[in-house]
């Protein structure tokens, strides 16, 4: 690939704007007081290398940029992802929690990708400026996640998501006439249901400070806590004046489905949510599965109907959108439950979401294939068309989509062997894989479960999930397109 300015400059950009973003848990550290006071110093040199890095790359590469090509475009999205990460670790390594770069680079990578898997232990007292980071890595995550799956992934057609364009010769098909009004009108939507979920959680008890970070994690559907006991503290708490998971049970849902849909409720298409198959699809999938949790906890162990499904529903939301809170250890809630999380941590939420997972709308492409291929062989002579939201699904839809479907669990197989080698048990392995190419962030068992943590992993599994959760969260093939000798020739 010849030029790379254009590359270079929306990377410098970005990274200038990461370090300035860093002054916000600086100067939330400089108002603490107490044994860690000194902590803002790790933010103000990662502060102060990002700015200069970026103001560096985008000086060195500036220039209007007429047009983005497809490689350009592969290689933007995974590069500006990894410079980003590297860029939200320093202050994790720089600072008084003391992780080594190998645990600061998997927290900043599960953070950005909103995984929520975490190497921290004793967050009830880690600096203000250390969790509030945390915090805003998800958000940001989220929000990138989203402006990808709209402007960009469909545009290179990246498994199935050409569906999602909105070039078409239909000019109504557009949600907004140009990319830059769309994705202020979905930020502006982004601020705006966090806002109103932080108002929520602090009239309900929570503490300002707990509820600006649950607010921008569960919108984010990214799951990192204030709190070791996750959301299962707030339960218990004292001050707690409501159902605070309910709250985000709610918040989690609407996070995972598509934004692009809320504007066109806004702009008056209010029923265009309801009718969209791919929100049908989910909601009733979600339904289902917390039926079936609740049902076997409230018949095996004698919970009440409200809090059986009170805590079927927000675990079962929780696993299946990605978002990674937990309330309890429903680990011990039988061979049967492990088991049905662990499918359902791949299912996820809708594409333009800030969800993870297959997405909805591949289970759905995928059903109709078989139903297409079963109708065929019954009646080779019918004429058999597929339809997604009342339009036609061609086959390179089909192929997109089932090609990554075998690509996106040849990965996890992969994954879950290669952490094998480091003498993991199978639970451990196959769990800890799942959560990270889906996303999730708590595995399975004693060591990644939900009353566990990742911190006891050797360093080179850290690595290798850190990678998983990337490759995840971009979607598989816009970043292994990148080691195809193809891609670098004419």
């Amino acid at each position: 690939m010849r030029d790379l300015r254009p590359v270079l400059l929306v990377i410098g950009i970005f990274i200038t704007t990461l370090g300035g973003v860093m002054l916000v848990p600086l100067i939330a550290d400089l108002l603490q007081t107490g044994p860690r006071a000194e902590d803002w110093k790790g933010f103000g040199l990662s502060a102060m290398g990002s700015i200069g890095l970026g103001a560096a790359l985008t000086a060195a590469s500036w220039g209007r940029i007429e047009r983005i090509t497809a490689r350009q475009g592969f290689l933007l999205t995974t590069l500006s992802w990894l410079a980003l990460v590297f860029a939200a670790a320093m202050p994790f390594w720089l600072g008084s929690v003391g992780l080594s770069f190998t645990d600061a680079f998997f927290e900043a990578m599960s953070g950005l990708t909103t995984t929520g898997a975490t190497v921290v232990v004793g967050l009830d007292d880690a600096p203000t400026g250390f969790i509030l980071w945390r915090s805003i890595l998800q958000w940001i995550g989220g929000i990138g996640v989203i402006i990808m799956a709209i402007a960009v992934l469909p545009f290179l057609s990246v498994g199935g998501m050409q569906l999602f364009r909105l070039e078409s010769s239909d000019r109504s098909e557009k949600i907004l006439p140009g990319a830059s009004q769309l994705a202020a009108a979905i930020f502006s939507l982004y601020v705006g249901l966090s806002v109103l979920c932080f108002i929520l959680y602090w009239a309900l008890g929570m503490s300002a400070f707990d509820a600006v970070n649950h607010a921008m994690t569960t919108i984010a559907t990214g799951g990192y806590s204030t709190k070791d006991a996750s959301f299962g503290y707030f339960l218990s708490a004292e001050g707690i004046k409501g159902p605070v998971d309910l709250v985000a049970v709610v918040f989690m849902i609407l996070g995972s489905l598509p934004f692009g849909l809320y504007v066109l409720a806004l702009r008056g298409r209010v029923l265009a949510p309801a009718r969209d198959d791919q929100v049908q699809f989910f909601l009733a999938a979600a339904a289902i599965f917390v039926a079936v949790i609740a049902f076997r906890i409230i018949v095996i162990f004698d919970f009440s109907l409200f809090q059986g499904f009170r805590l079927a529903a927000f675990n079962v939301v929780s696993i299946m959108t990605g978002t990674g809170y937990a309330t309890t250890d429903y680990g011990v809630w039988g061979p049967f439950a492990v088991g049905f999380f662990f499918a359902i941590m791949f299912v996820g939420g809708c594409a333009g979401s800030t969800s993870c997972g297959l997405k909805i709308f591949r289970l759905q492409v995928a059903l109709a294939a078989l139903l297409v291929y079963a109708k065929r062989l019954a009646h080779p002579h019918r004429v058999t068309v597929a339809r997604y939201n009342g339009r036609p699904l061609t086959e390179d839809i089909f192929v997109s989509v089932l090609s990554f479907f075998f690509i996106y669990f040849a990965v996890f197989a992969t994954v879950a062997v290669a952490l094998s080698l480091f003498q993991l048990d199978a639970v451990t392995a196959l769990s800890a894989a799942g959560s990270a190419v889906a996303n999730v962030g708590p595995g399975l068992g004693e060591i990644v479960g939900p009353a566990g943590n990742y911190a006891p992993l050797p360093a080179g599994a850290k690595w290798i999930l850190a990678s998983a959760m990337l490759l995840g969260r971009l979607e598989l093939l816009t970043v292994l397109v990148l080691f195809v000798p193809s891609f670098w020739s004419r």
